[in-house]
């Protein structure tokens, strides 16, 4: 006799597919060639490209490889280690880095969970509801079209004039609730399509045990959203970093990463490897962030849909 069984539990350890170590291992080492190809290209360019750049017509395609334009990766990661000053009190530019990329990922994580909450919820009400998918779907996508340059300015001119009893909006809410406004949409969308995501058989056996609708959301919906929800979260985590790095800029709120890459940057004229600091500080930021959620991948692993036959 065989019984269809839906994603009410994870799945067997029998079936589960592990990965060896040896495939870790290449992931691993695919990472590394890829960083170290583009190293070796950079390099190449700098080393064989005209000193003017690629020009076609009157627009330069690829820039000129002066150490002003174009320092050694060498030089800019040796840049990580001296002082970012030369005051004798000064701290290594990557410690500096390093402090204002972690006031930025605490802004970010809180847009990123604000982001989740709202996203998850507007995935709800559109799976309950058709005729609210929509009315909501296509305002949801339209939303993303909004420049954050001009946006974030007026968040935060908007939440300066909040003051609720003794509470009083702050600067970095601004920043973590455009960093949100960029995050939430991967989730609506990934939460709606595993939420839908159920066979219409496994849908139709829990009607016919009389279950309703809440419970149904949470031992089927809910673990059959998985596969969907964990990239989802990964690429809203990135969104908020941008989000977040972008706003920094916007509003020039003090101590972010963002703030650090505008000032550095109009010392590049000076000390060119010092404005590559607070950018690979951002691509390393953004790597935690989005890696973060492989420690929520590890925990829901285990959660697929599967048919087990008995």
């Amino acid at each position: 006799m065989t019984d269809v069984q839906p994603a009410l539990a994870p799945i067997p350890p029998a079936l589960r597919r592990r990965r060896s170590p040896r495939r870790l291992l290449a992931a691993w080492g695919f990472g590394a060639l890829g960083i170290l190809t583009l190293v070796a290209v950079w390099e190449l360019y700098k080393l064989l490209g005209p000193p003017d750049g690629v020009v076609i017509g009157d627009t330069r395609v690829l820039p000129r490889t002066s150490d002003l334009a174009m320092p050694h990766v060498w030089d800019m990661l040796a840049r990580l280690g001296e002082p970012v000053t030369r005051s004798a009190e000064a701290l290594p530019l990557w410690v500096v880095v390093a402090q204002a990329a972690l006031v930025t990922l605490g802004i970010a994580a809180v847009g990123w969970l604000v982001a989740v909450a709202v996203g998850i919820g507007l995935a709800l009400v559109m799976q309950r509801w058709r005729i609210a998918e929509w009315g909501l779907l296509p305002w949801i996508v339209l939303s993303q079209t909004i420049p954050l340059i001009a946006f974030a300015p007026v968040v935060r001119s908007w939440g300066s004039k909040v003051e609720i009893g003794a509470f009083e909006w702050q600067d970095w809410m601004s920043v973590a609730l455009i960093a949100s406004y960029l995050a939430f949409f991967p989730v609506a969308v990934g939460a709606l399509k595993g939420l839908q995501s159920p066979d219409a058989i496994h849908v139709d056996l829990m009607h016919s045990y009389a279950t309703g609708w809440w419970r149904t959301l949470i031992w089927l919906r809910f673990p059959a959203a998985v596969p969907y929800l964990l990239p989802a979260l990964r690429l809203a985590a990135a969104n908020a970093v941008i989000g977040a790095v972008v706003a920094e800029v916007s509003t020039g709120l003090q101590g972010g990463i963002g703030r650090i890459l505008i000032q550095y940057a109009g010392q590049a004229s000076g000390d060119p490897e010092k404005a590559w600091g607070p950018i690979f500080g951002s691509i390393v930021l953004g790597l935690v962030a989005a890696g973060s959620i492989a420690i929520l991948g590890a925990v829901l692993k285990d959660y697929r849909r599967v048919e087990v036959n008995t």
